[in-house]
């Protein structure tokens, strides 16, 4: 068999890790795999990763060494040729004049999305590994590359923490989100910030303000707000604007970690969990599954059609929402 690999989308910490895996899985059971850059744009180039060889394969020295490092060595990219049908026809033409026989996209939502598209003109296997620092996708507890993000961000807090209480002054940290709050969640209880703003929940500006001047009040010298990009009211920097011109009690500075988010080595967590799905989906791929994601709830491996991991939100655990509001009060 003839497996295709690629990585689609924000790249995340892990992704060459589950790349690593899928490779050495899928060749232990005495299969190729073909690697692809570019995600789905690669596919439609037909711009395949090139061995030592010359050969337009994968072998088990290219991914030697591969889980420490971040972002991934198959490169990614979003493809708007792929999002019509005619892009979509077109890749499939490239994957049956390669011989592929099934594939393994590492991504997000919107991977799966042009997966389930491509599946309507091609008949070959595909299975899903979620690659995503936001943590959005259901049938998973948590994606490739969340763990590091949150560590990364938990980091920084950490540290402007202390230029913080130095100049008495209130941050607002800005995290990746743009449509869930997970990273700001875990990094707000991690780094032990005060206030938090999500999507999922409303921006209370009035009850904001109340509570900073308790804590003000009490003699807080330091503050750190955490903010999803994604936040109702438009991020860190309109949090902070509005905040001031209803009197803010502290002196503020906002922060956007951006795309720092994205890099770095993987934590362990992230480096196990990228290898259990990667071996996992050349498993499933094996026993005739398609059209699905491979993720691991409460430590066991799970399938998930594709179009239910995208169906509905992921909701934020109310009890963790409950926890940080006990903490920070």
């Amino acid at each position: 068999m003839r497996i295709g690999l690629f990585c689609s989308g924000g790249d995340a910490p892990g992704m060459n890790a589950c790349v690593r895996a899928v490779v050495r899985s899928a060749l232990r059971a005495g299969h190729e795999v073909v690697g692809i850059r570019r995600g789905y744009q690669g596919l439609l180039e037909e711009d395949f990763f090139v061995a030592q060889d010359g050969r337009p394969r994968m072998t088990l020295r290219c991914v030697s060494g591969l889980s420490r490092l971040g972002g991934t060595i198959l490169m990614s990219s979003r493809s708007e040729e792929f999002r019509t049908v005619a892009g979509q026809r077109k890749a499939a033409d490239v994957l049956r004049k390669h011989r592929i026989d099934a594939l393994v996209a590492v991504g997000g939502d919107g991977t799966f999305h042009g997966a389930v598209e491509l599946a309507d003109h091609w008949d070959g296997q595909i299975i899903g590994c979620p690659g995503t620092i936001d943590n959005d996708l259901l049938g998973t507890d948590y994606t490739i590359g969340f763990a590091t993000a949150v560590g990364t961000a938990v980091e920084a807090v950490d540290k402007l923490r202390d230029t913080a209480a130095s100049h008495e002054r209130m941050f607002l940290v800005e995290v990746m989100g743009r449509y869930s709050g997970y990273i700001a969640l875990y990094t707000a209880l991690a780094a032990g910030a005060e206030v938090i703003a999500v999507p999922e929940t409303p921006t209370d500006y009035p009850q904001i303000l109340e509570h900073l001047k308790v804590l003000k009040a009490r003699g807080k010298r330091s503050i750190m707000v955490v903010v999803a990009e994604g936040d109702e009211e438009g991020g860190a920097e309109n949090l902070d604007n509005n905040l001031r011109a209803l009197g803010c009690p502290f002196s503020t500075r906002v922060l956007k970690l951006g795309h720092l988010q994205r890099g770095g080595s993987p934590v362990p967590a992230d480096r196990i969990l990228a290898t259990r799905l990667g071996d996992f989906a050349v498993r499933s791929i094996l026993d005739g599954q398609t059209g699905k994601m491979a993720g691991e709830i409460n430590g066991q491996l799970r399938l998930t059609p594709f179009p239910e991991t995208f169906a509905q939100h992921k909701p934020l655990p109310p009890e963790l929402l409950e926890l940080l509001e006990t903490m920070a009060s």
